[in-house]
Parts: structure tokens; sequence; C-alpha cells
């Protein structure tokens, strides 16, 4: 997949206040030093994309499914579904926004260990209708939600645990705005938040069997933590 668009000086500004504002700014110079110390003996592309091992692979796996999202909701931001309205339309640049500063803030911190950009295919996606993009948003954000909870325990650096907490807390308040553009009062409903009130959880290996249907790099994940 060839890179997103150039990013406006616009854009840009939103994703630096994204990160100034998420508390994330301040712990980048830290999870960047972390991220760095790349062994030049790993595989990349033996088996395919390698996303390492340990809290690295967990960053590269984050890193992943951002950029699905972020590519997704730029195609939807740049060519509208017919009939989207004005306020629809500022929903989807807000989450692009969001996802961009997301990919962006993952890419910067893992650095030298960081996969590539990933090719996508979205060619099961009819982007000029309204039900199959929010179906497909929902897919998306439910999935992300599901992701980033099932991270959490496998994740050993406290640090970023707490980042993976305000990113998964973003990605929530995007669930929950496509799905009640679905329909209405939807956003917590008992496909997603169980009877003691939890979200769902995934883990990696589940998460990546279905995103696996848009992806069309081959990942290798033999050392991702996984359960």
């Amino acid at each position: 997949m060839e890179e997103n668009s150039v990013i406006t000086k616009n854009e840009a500004l939103k994703r630096r206040s994204f990160l100034r504002y998420a508390g994330a700014g301040a712990a980048l110079a830290t999870l960047t030093i972390a991220g760095c110390n790349k062994d030049d003996d790993m595989p990349r592309h033996e088996d395919g994309e390698y996303f390492g091992s340990g809290d690295i692979a967990i960053l590269n796996y984050a890193y992943a499914l951002e950029q699905l999202e972020a590519a997704f909701y730029t195609k939807v931001a740049d060519a509208p579904y017919s009939g989207i309205s004005a306020l629809e339309k500022s929903y989807f640049i807000d989450i692009r926004d969001h996802e961009i500063a997301h990919r962006e803030f993952f890419k910067t911190a893992i650095g030298g260990s960081a996969i590539k950009s990933l090719e996508v295919d979205f060619s099961s996606v009819n982007f000029g209708s309204r039900d199959s993009v929010l179906a497909t948003a929902k897919a998306f954000e439910d999935l992300g939600v599901s992701a980033y909870n099932g991270a959490g325990r496998l994740i050993k650096d406290s640090k970023y645990l707490i980042l993976a907490g305000q990113i998964v807390s973003v990605e929530a308040r995007h669930a929950a705005l496509i799905r009640d553009l679905i329909s209405n009062g939807s956003f917590a409903d008992d496909t997603v938040v169980d009877m003691n009130g939890l979200d769902t959880s995934r883990s990696p290996g589940e998460v990546l069997k279905i995103a696996s249907a848009y992806i069309k790099t081959k990942l290798n994940v033999k050392d991702l933590p996984n359960y």
C-alpha cells in the first residue's frame, strides 16, 4: 500500500495536540529509547514482517492495527459515501485524525524496531455505501477495543500499559459513536459489554485472525506474546 497522502499542516497540528492532551508526548522520548534497541540478527522478512518479542512485539501489534484503522478512515474521509451529512463527515475526519495520531505515535516510539507500512485490502468494503462503511467501522472499532483490552495482561512495562489505557479509551469513544450512528442506544449493548459490565477482550491471535482479512502484508508474529 502506498503511504497515506501527504499530511497537511493542520493535520500535523491536530496530531501534536492529541499527543499533548493524552499525555503521550512526555512519554514519547522514553518509549523511543526503549524501542530502538534492535537486534540486527532478528528476522524481518524471512517469514513475513517480524513483530519482535515481548513488549516491542505488543507495540508493533498495536501499530499494525492503528495502520489499518488510519488507512480505512483516510479513505472514508477522502471519498465520503453518497449522501453523507456534514456532521457525519466531521465525525469521520476527527476519527481519522485520532487514528493517524496513534499510528504516527507508535511508529516514532518503536523506532528502528517498527514494522514497515502494511499493505491493506479493503476490496470487501463498498465505500460508496453508508451501511458498508459504518458496518466496517464498527467491526474495526470493536476489534480495536477488544485488542487493547486483551493485550493489557501481556504488557510488562507499566509505561506501555498506561499509554494503552489512554488509547483504548479513545477507541471506545469511537466505537460508541459508530454504534449509535448505526442504531441509537446500541453503544454499550450486550454484544460488547457482559453481565459484569466488562468490555470484550480478545487475544492477539484472535484479533490478527480477524484483521488478516484486511491485511495483505505477510506477518511474522512467532514471538508475539499470546494466550
